[in-house]
This record gives C-alpha cells, structure tokens and sequence, in this order.
C-alpha cells in the first residue's frame, strides 16, 4: 500500500508536460469531493480535529474569546468540527479561499438558514471570506475586508500549503499577522511524513503515520480522484486508462468485495509562533553544522532541522535552552545520533561533538569516592572512545553493544553484554553536569570540577538526589547533558562462541528455544548466552551466541579451545560452533552476529533499520515461541531479524524503583529489527518495515514485563509503548519533568504524561461570617510553609470586589483592608454578584478557574471567600488532577448545621477564640497526615496508565493492579483506615458495603483489618433471596468497552446490614458515581440513613462529575472520602 504522496508522484510521472491541462475550479471542486466523500475524513477526526481542538483549547484557557484566519478552507471549515464549546469560543472568523466554488459553499455553510446550525453561535459579527490567495503581498486584500494591521490569535493552514511558495516567507507574513501572546500560534496540518519551511522553528508538532485514505474503484470516481491528485487533468484515454491501473496497483482493498482502495495517508501538524522566525538570533551566537554532520539513524537522516548548532562551551549550550525556553520553542539533541529523534523537522537542533573529552579521575584524587576510579565523558564522547581510553586504565564501563553509540543511550538505560556483571549503563553514572529545560546549569551527584570547563554560575538544587535518580534511565527527559561521571570496573575479556543452525520447521524452533531458554536461565552472571531469529536463502536460521567472563590477569593465557560447562552444554545441543575468539571490551563490539554474521553482515554501511525492544520473560512458553515464529514469518523484507540478548544479573539487582529505569525483571530483551537497503529510505518497503516491528510489538506487549524507552519518541505509536517503559517510575518522572523542564523544551525525548499544573491539594474554607476563615487559611499556609510545602491562600471574592469597584467607584483597596467598610457594601456586593450569575450563570465556575491558574502553580491553595453550597460536587470536575475538599471553619458560637442534601464537609475545624496559634496549626498537621502522606504518592505511582484502551481516547486506569505490587494492597488499607478514623468511629460500624468485583479486593482487606463484616453487593441473580434490588447505568469503563450504555441490575441480601445502621462503603474506583448509586440505593431500600454512610474509594475520577450526580440524585449527605484522583479516565 503506497502513500498518497508517492501516488501523487507516480500519477505525474506518467504524463507528459505537454499533456497536462489545468484543473478548472469545477474539476478541482470534483475531485475534492471523491477525496472525502468515503472515509476521507477519517483523518480529520483521528488527527486534525483533536490537534487542533487541544491546541484551541489552550489558548482559551486565558482568553475569553479568539480570533481566526484560516487560509484555504474549501467548502467547510473544520473548525466546525470543534466541539461547540470551542465554537462559542471564536468570536471572529476570516478566511482566504480563492476558489469560487468553494467560496460560495463556504458562505452558506457560515450563514446558514436556521441559526442555530451556525458553525459560530457567539460570533461577535458576520463571517468575511475573501475570494483572493493568500501571499506574502497583502496588498491585493481590500482594506474594507481586513486591515494590515489587523492580528488574529490563530492562523490555520489545514491541507492549503500545496503548490503555496515560498513556504518560509508565507508563514512570516502570518507571523506578522499574528497577536503577539502566549498560545497565540499558526497551524499547519499537511498530507505527508515532512514539510521544510526553510530555517523557522516550530513550537508544536505531531504526527499521524497511521492514517488512512479510502476511494471507490469506479472509473469515473477514479478519474477525478487521480486528477485531483495529480494537480492537473488530461485528455489522453490512454494516460487516464494509466492513471487508473496506477491507483489500483498501488492500493490495497479493503477486501475482496467492498470495492474500495485504500492508500496510507500519512498527516503532520506543525504550529509555530511569532518567535519562529528568531532562529537567526541564536545561529549569531555560534557556529552551525547543517551539511557536514552525519546522521545514522535513516528516519533523522532524512529530517529538516531548522538549523543544526554546534555550541563549543557550556555557556552556548546554556544559550540554546534560555533561547527555546524564553520563546517557547523545542530543541533537539545529537549525540551518537542513532535516535530517531535527534533531528526533527523545523525544529533546532544542538550537536553536541565539541564535548568530546574523556578524563580517568583516580580514586586517590577525588575525595568524594574512596573506592573507584572515576570516569569523566563528554556528552559528544562515543562509547567506542570512552572504552579505548579506559582500558588504558585497567578499567570499563557497560557502555552498551556498539561502539558509535552516545549519551542518549547512556542516559535512558544501555543493555550490553557487561550488564548481567556490572549493570546497565545509567546504573553506572554516579554524578552528571546537566544545562535544565529553562537554561540553569545543574551539577548532580559526584562531580570533580576540576575536569571540568563550568562556568560560576553552575548550581546544585535541593532536589539533586531526584535529579540523580531521574538521570539512570530517563535524563534526556530532564535536561542536555554536558558531562557524565561514570564509576569505572576493572576491565575484563570474553570468549565468545557462535552457532548457526537451519529449523526444519516450528516444532523445532520451539525445542531449541526451550533448551536455550532452560540452559540461559541456569548460567552465572559471568555468562550469557543470546539468540537470533532470522531468514537466509528463506531458510529459517537460528543463531546463538554465548559470552563468558575471563578474569583480567588470566585472559591473555587463553585459548579459544579451552571448553567451559556452558560451552561443553550448547556443544550437546547444538554441535560445535561455527565461531569463536576471545574478545577484550573494545573488541567485544564487534562480535555481534549481526554485524558481521548475518546476511553478509549489516554493519557495512549499505541498509537502514528500524528497531523496537520488549522485555520478555519465559521465552520458553509456546505462545510467545508462536508469535516470534509468525513474525518471522510476516517479515516484510528478508533482512528482518529478532534479537534476544539476555538479562538478569546485575539488572535485576537494581530496585525497580532505584533508578529511572523501572523494568528490571526480564530475561531477554527482545529486540524487533526491520531491516531495508540503503537505497530504500523513505520507500513503500522501508514503511512496511518499521510498520512490521510496530505490529510484532504490539503483539508481545500483553506478554511482556515492560517496553526499553531508549528507542521511543514523539511518534503515537510510540506513545502506547511508553507507557511500558519506566515500570512504576512514570508518574514520578512526569512530576520531575515539570518541575526540570517545564516549558517542556526537550519534547522529543521518550514520552512521558503530562505532569497536572493545578495544586496537588485545594482546599476550600468554609463557614459563616466572623469564624475566622482567612485567620485559619493564613496560619495553616504560613505552618505548611515552614513544613516545606509550597502553599498559598487566595480569597474568590477579591475578583468581585474588583468588578464591584469599578462598576460603581468603591475603594477596592478598603473593601480588601478595612472591615467596616466592607460590611458597609456587604450587601450591595451579593446584590451586585447574584446579577452577574444571573446575566452569566457559568460565572462561579469561572471565578473558580481564575483563583486557580491566577498565580504560579503550587503544593496547596486554600480558597476562602466562597459561599456556595457543595463546593467539592459544584467544582471539583474543573480541577480533575487535583484533591478538592471542604474544610468548614466554626467557632464555640456558630450555630451553622448542615442543610439535608448538602454534601458535608470533608472536615470541620472548631477556632476557638482567644486560644493560641498551635491549636490552630494542629488542623495543618492533621491535613499534612490525612493528604499529604508521601505513601499516597508511592501508591499512585503504582497504578499502571494504558493510553487508548479499551478505546481509543480512553486512559485506563488500573487500580486494582495496586493489589499486584509488594506491600501495595497493605498499603492502601492503612491509608484507608487513617482517613476512616478521622471521618467516623470503625467500632461503632455496622458493616463494610462492596460491590463487585474491584470493591472485593479492598474491601476484604479492610475488613480483615477493622473486624468487620462485608455486605456483598452482585448482580442480579448471584445471591439467594430475600434480597434488595437496584439497578444502574453501565459505569464509565464498561460503556467504553461495549460502546453501549445497558443497564444492570444489582442486588444485595436483606439480612446483611442492620436497619437505621452505620456503614462504610468501599469501592476501587468513582468515576460516573453509577456502582456508588447502586449500593447507595440498595442501603435506602435497607431503611440506612444517608448520613450514616461513609464512602471510601482508591481513586477518583472528577471530570466525570460523580459528586455532583450524588448531590442531584438525593445523596448529598453522604460522606465520600477517597485516596488518590486522577485527571482523565
């Protein structure tokens, strides 16, 4: 299946010059209606909608209402596509379409008859469309029609930029059109893998790799869909009886009988801002590199950078990310430049070959390390020379298996064969010099400076060991490296045996592995043995190699005869090998089968690959020896080959949680190579081939123990497979990531999720007039404060108290200050704010929204100031990565009770007047145990995200695989047990209420640990009557799955739970609130008082408005407690 761009140029290869005729706006107008009247929108929702909705609804964040030209449209805008809530957004809309035809679509489509059909319902006026192209010559528009100096927020190019030149001048003419603030941007969506603009730099890009173009095969359809294609028409019947053979041999069907061709449609998003033309500024500061830097990885090899820099000191590096920080732009880095990610279109890229020292610092020379010797690399140094020199020491370092290989491998884990001795490379950095996402020079762990060339400016933050710990595994996320510091090992030798043997079918493809795999799992760290999987002649060939340790002072003696067990094992099994020598660590590179072994060898310079690595246990099962026999059988080229190099040993000895890189317990990492010709980069082949190792990974993922990051990027593909990649340590990564580089500069590194911005903890005080709401916020800030925790205390009135001031001349500075004053306006300030809800009734959540992103992010916000009933139920779908809770503030005199139907507060603090301070900061402390316990955090990291299951869109959420980590299910009951006995008396309750089946799981550990017993709630039909019975909506997850939302029925027996009782219910998840209702209902029918239940759940989803749905349902007295919320589901 070809993509639509080599269609496109087949299509014109086929016809003369002096054939091809112009397409009429009619013609043009026809074949764009066969290009989308199948499923030619099918990238628009996939893609181009969602892109272009996030990139909206960022910019209306802090902007009440936009405005937008939109070059190119044709018939229909797709901003009409937005969801409606974006629409209302959009204020003003112009738009250049040259096409006549489509202009008039385009007109009745914005003004349609019936008003509530317009794509703009909030439109502050009419729609202007200019029937001229747009170029870099703005003086053919008509002044009546738009203005020179008129600013849009938002400039959008969707599917217009063909045929448009100069591409680079087009877009700084859009930059000078541009409003000149933050998320203000142009957006660029184009059919294709690549599109230059010649030396801007982009602040935004995505990709779609995986799209879809599907047309009929009709000749007719056909012929105006290869016309539209090839951007003219012809008259030849012999040319068009071509162009049709062309589309159906380059296609694939969809099947045998639907009659319909589909081609690969590959989409890009690029956005840039009004900084995107800056790149100049920086290029003046030091020297560029764009032609004479080689790039190995085939998919780099073949990007646009917007400009290559090669900074010669640490300053100018320092330069590059204060520059991409201030602008809002994105960089990239070369280091060996084997990721596929170190040079990106428009993007600057920074090569880092100038840091090339490598310095052996002796133990009695630092200090700081009494034992070892250290070893100080550049970040442009390749494992090859750090190797050379350090074995003029005596010395090594488990660098990885290729000699060419630089810091990016280093820092994202480095498997080789020294790591079942020594470890993994990250394991071996002991200190680094780094320059942060926002420009700071950062030293971390052990570093002697005297090495070093670092200006005075270098700091160490407080979080250093964070950092230290981020960088084994993940430091490309958190910052351009400098320098590493690596703890060197005594440099050892290997003898090195090869067998190959030819498979006569799968039945022996799974025997051998499974003699393989039982004989690898028996070996010493000091030995490992690896197994190749390929094709020869199409004959099936299975490779191995094993490695043996030899000690230093023994290895020169050594002869490649002398026979080890392992050796005399792999000899019974497999005959005698085919190969052997012995190997020191510089030679050691070269004893890859595949360089030299396979297919004539591929280290010869003459094919590109595409690789992917899984971690694998138990490759002696027979499902997973089916699946590497069927990918072999499925390889798109006959280079393609499966590598599986053995782990274990000191990998494993690391804690999952030690370092970064979390996935620790595997026996082979199993890598995916698909393999093509030089000659066929960026061909259908090359395509097909690095789809195959995406397919074949895919397929191990459910096998797997986790994901190697090194390999991933921004590609989507490569965003579900990162979510594999750090076992528990993703969500802390995201943390530190936000906090490192928050501007998010380094974005082409392995993904990570996207860290909340909002405060972990909000919390809004409560009371009546006079209790001492703002006094108990202030001290319980200033306390946490001093507890190391970043707080803040923001009152929501303050923004109608400025409102009120203007409107009517008050003293906003006294009606802040001064209380009398501001018990003078008291009641023409309700007076005033009741009309404004009336006027706006979505008001209060908006005041909400401001206090919230008013000021920079924080630990904690106490919000005072608020007088609405059930803030947590009204708010807390607006703030869907934060905890929010109602703290109520009385005195010994307040009379305040809760209203029936009011959810009550999470928790009431009684401020005695006249008592002293610390018995005010008690309430602090309690906060800090109930919600800021750090075991909250060790528990969240243990909940593993799946991106796009069980749809796509979904993020699932698993909880109960909590109850799969050590100590992980203890853990969550005690923390359930702290928040139950600050919310009501366990002795005094009369049963634990759960539903199945994730309630199960918790809710019997509870039990077990509060002694007492489980009231089963199950679907209908489980339990023997007498039973009450309820039933619910399919929950939030369910009707994902099934993509309908059926109902059940839920039943609980009558006996179980004692009338006019007091409960405690658990589940594992509230999400849409139905599982809670249910049982909530089924304890209605059971006579229990809604304000005698307590609710605990694991995690809480807000955004999907559970609280709100109890309120409104008549369970607005119920307690609700839960331990961890997530933002999305």
């Amino acid at each position: 299946m070809a993509t639509v761009g080599h269609l496109k140029t087949a299509l014109r290869d086929a016809a003369a010059y002096s054939s091809r005729v112009a397409l009429t706006q009619q013609q043009y107008s026809d074949g764009f209606e066969v290009f989308f009247q199948n499923t030619g929108l099918s990238n628009y929702h996939a893609f181009v909608v969602p892109q272009l909705s996030r990139l909206v609804y960022h910019l209306t964040k802090t902007k009440p209402s936009i405005s937008i030209l939109e070059i190119g449209p044709g018939p229909e805008t797709v901003l009409g596509q937005l969801p409606v809530d974006l629409r209302r957004k959009i204020n003003k809309y112009v738009a250049f379409e040259p096409n006549d035809i489509f202009a008039g679509k385009l007109e009745e489509y914005l003004q349609p008859k019936q008003q509530d059909e317009t794509p703009f319902p909030d439109a502050a006026s009419r729609p202007i469309i200019i029937r001229l192209p747009f170029n870099a010559d703005r003086g053919t528009v008509p002044d009546s029609a738009v203005h020179e100096n008129e600013k849009f927020d938002v400039i959008l190019f969707c599917h217009s930029m063909y045929g448009m030149k100069p591409r680079r001048l087009l877009i700084e003419k859009a930059i000078d059109t541009l409003l000149k603030r933050e998320g203000s941007s142009i957006v660029v969506f184009h059919r294709g893998n690549n599109l230059s603009f010649d030396g801007l730099a982009c602040c935004d890009t995505a990709s779609y790799p995986t799209g879809l173009l599907c047309v009929s095969d009709e000749d007719e359809e056909l012929d105006a869909f290869a016309a539209f294609m090839a951007g003219f028409t012809v008259q030849d019947y012999a040319i068009q009886q071509q162009w049709r053979s062309i589309c159906r041999n380059l296609s694939q069907r969809k099947d045998a009988d639907s009659g319909k061709l589909i081609f690969n449609s590959p989409e890009i998003m690029v956005a840039f801002n009004a900084s995107s033309a800056t790149v100049p500024d920086l290029v003046s500061e030091m020297s560029s590199s764009n032609e004479n830097r080689p790039i190995k990885n085939p998919e780099a090899r073949h990007a646009h950078p917007a400009v290559v820099l090669r900074p010669t000191d640490p300053g100018q590096v320092q330069k590059c990310l204060a520059w991409a920080s201030k602008h809002n732009l994105t960089l990239t880095v070369i280091g060996g430049s084997h990721s596929g990610q170190c040079v990106a279109d428009n993007v600057v890229a920074i090569d880092m070959s100038a840091f090339r020292q490598t310095y052996i610092v002796p133990c009695d020379e630092d200090t700081s390390n009494a034992t070892k010797s250290l070893i100080v690399a550049g970040a442009g140094c390749k494992a090859g020379e750090i190797i050379r020199i350090a074995m003029e020491a005596g010395l090594t370092v488990p660098l990885g298996a290729r000699p060419s290989v630089g810091a990016g491998l280093w820092l994202q884990g480095g498997i080789g064969h020294l790591s079942r001795q020594y470890g993994l490379t990250c394991d071996a950095i002991v200190g680094a010099v780094f320059v942060s996402g926002s420009g700071q020079i950062l030293c971390i762990g052990e570093v002697p400076h005297k090495h070093m060339d670092l200006p005075p400016d270098a700091l160490r933050r407080e979080d250093e060991k964070e950092l230290l710990w981020a960088t084994r595994g993940a430091g490309t996320n958190m910052g351009v490296l400098l320098y590493a510091v690596f703890k060197g090992f005594e440099a050892i030798s290997f003898r090195v045996r090869n067998w190959t043997l030819s498979l006569s079918d799968e039945l022996e493809l799974q025997s051998r592995m499974m003699q393989l795999s039982k004989t690898a799992k028996g070996v010493s760290r000091n030995a490992s043995v690896d197994i190749y999987l390929f094709y020869d002649s199409e004959q099936l060939k299975l490779g191995v190699t094993s490695y043996e340790i030899l000690c230093a002072r023994h290895s020169a003696g050594v002869t490649v005869q002398d026979a080890s067990p392992l050796t005399t094992t792999l000899r019974q099994m497999l005959g005698h090998e085919s190969s052997a020598t012995v190997a020191d660590s510089m030679a050691l590179f070269e004893t890859e089968m595949y360089i030299s072994g396979m297919h004539g060898g591929h280290g010869g310079g003459k094919t590109s690959s595409f690789k992917r690595c899984v971690f694998l246990r138990n490759v002696e099962l027979a499902e997973i020896i089916d699946m590497l026999s069927a990918a072999m059988n499925a390889r798109p080229t006959p280079l393609c080959y499966l590598h599986l190099l053995q782990g274990g040993g000191a990998i494993a000895d690391t804690k999952p949680d030690a370092t970064a890189f979390g996935c620790r317990d595997w026996d082979y990492a199993c890598v995916i190579t698909g393999v093509w010709q030089r000659d066929e980069d960026g061909s259908d082949i090359a395509r097909a081939a690095t789809q195959w190792v995406y397919e074949i990974i895919t397929q191990l993922l459910p096998l797997s123990s986790g994901v190697y990051g090194a390999d991933l990027g921004p590609d989507p593909r490569d965003v579900t497979l990162a979510a594999h990649a750090f076992g528990p340590n993703r969500q802390r990564l995201a943390r530190l990531k936000h906090k490192v580089d928050p501007g998010n500069v380094l974005a082409h590194a392995c993904p990570l999720p996207k860290a909340s911005p909002t405060p972990k903890l909000i919390i809004i005080v409560t009371g009546s007039h006079g209790v001492g709401k703002d006094y108990c916020a202030g001290v319980w800030s200033a306390y946490l404060n001093r507890e190391g925790f970043h707080t803040r205390v923001s009152s929501i009135s303050d923004i109608t108290k400025r409102e009120y001031a203007e409107a009517t001349g008050a003293d906003f500075n006294m009606l802040l200050g001064d209380r009398s004053y501001k018990v003078q306006h008291r009641q023409a300030l309700t007076a005033f704010f009741q009309q404004q809800v009336r006027a706006r009734p979505s008001l209060p959540e908006e005041h909400f929204m401001q206090v919230v992103h008013s000021r920079p992010s924080s630990d904690l916000l106490f919000i005072t100031g608020m007088r609405d009933d059930s803030p947590v139920a009204a708010f807390s779908h607006l703030v869907p990565h934060s905890k929010l809770l109602e703290l109520r503030v009385t005195n010994d005199t307040d009379g305040t009770i809760n209203t029936s139907g009011h959810h009550p507060p999470d928790r009431t603090h009684t401020n005695y007047i006249g008592r002293p301070m610390e018995s005010t900061e008690q309430e602090a402390k309690r906060l800090m145990i109930l919600y800021l316990d750090p075991r909250l955090q060790k528990i969240s990291d243990m909940v593993r995200i799946t991106p796009d299951y069980p749809r796509p869109g979904v993020e699932f959420h698993d909880i109960l695989g909590i109850a799969q980590q050590p100590h992980g299910l203890l853990q969550c009951t005690r923390l359930m047990i702290d928040r139950i006995q600050f919310v009501c008396n366990p002795t005094k309750q009369s049963a634990i209420v759960c539903c199945e089946s994730g309630g199960f799981v918790f809710a019997s550990a509870l039990a077990i640990q509060i002694n007492l017993p489980l009231a089963l709630v199950r679907e209908a039909g489980k339990l023997p009557p007498p039973v009450f019975s309820a039933t619910k909506e399919a929950s939030y997850i369910s009707s994902k799955h099934s993509g309908i939302a059926e109902r059940r029925a839920y039943e609980m027996s009558m006996d179980v739970v004692p009338r006019n009782g007091s409960v405690i219910v658990v589940d594992d998840v509230l999400s849409s609130g139905e599982t809670l209702m249910a049982m909530l209902q089924l304890l209605r029918e059971a006579e229990v008082p809604s304000d005698k239940i307590t609710v605990i759940v694991v995690a809480e989803f807000p955004v999907h408005g559970a609280r709100k749905r109890l309120k409104e349902r008549g369970f607005g007295d119920v307690k609700v407690q839960s331990l961890l919320v997530f933002g999305c589901s």
